[in-house]
């Protein structure tokens, strides 16, 4: 019977079955006192970063951002963001250049309209089939951004329009027209 009482007494009490059959008391003593020094360790690690994280949420501004689309929310946000000296990450820098190959041939597009609109001639009348190609230009069909594979087709278009002096005479009358960014 005393078997089943030890066997039983080490399930439900874990400290008391650690002891050795006819431990000292003074070795328990001491396993507790070391167990109450590490818990006391523990607690005092914890608190201390407990007391970081209050810190660093009292130093933390949030702002919330309204307005219509277009307005410049996430423009002011990346703005913040450099002003302060934090870096983007890969996946970030990546994002923008799509966003900027867009923007590139949206306003390549918003200028050779211009141009057209305004009365402007071609300086070369080469540069109208290139107009024409980027004119063409659809985007990917509610996606944001051009992918670098994409824009490589229009490449050398937009390089020949921008040194004509037709679309540099319509940038020149910008205020006349809008040109719009993302």
């Amino acid at each position: 019977m005393s078997g089943v009482v030890r066997s039983l007494s080490r399930c439900l009490l874990p400290a008391e079955a650690s002891r050795e059959p006819g431990g000292s008391k003074q070795s328990n003593s001491e396993r507790d006192a070391a167990q109450e020094r590490e818990a006391r360790r523990r607690s005092r690690e914890i608190d201390a970063m407990l007391a970081r994280e209050r810190r660093a949420v009292r130093r933390l501004v949030k702002i919330l951002l309204l307005g219509a689309g277009e307005s410049g929310k996430s423009t002011f946000l990346k703005q913040m963001r450099i002003i302060n000296g934090k870096e983007f990450d890969k996946k970030a820098l990546l994002g923008f250049r799509d966003t900027i190959y867009e923007n590139i041939i949206k306003g390549m597009r918003v200028l050779v309209d211009a141009r057209d609109k305004l009365g402007i001639g071609w300086q070369c009348g080469e540069n109208e089939k290139q107009g024409m190609l980027v004119m063409s230009w659809e985007g990917r069909g509610g996606a944001p951004g051009v992918d670098p594979g994409e824009f490589q087709l229009y490449v050398v278009a937009l390089g020949a329009l921008w040194a004509d002096a037709g679309i540099q005479g319509a940038y020149s009358r910008r205020a006349e027209f809008q040109l719009v960014s993302r």
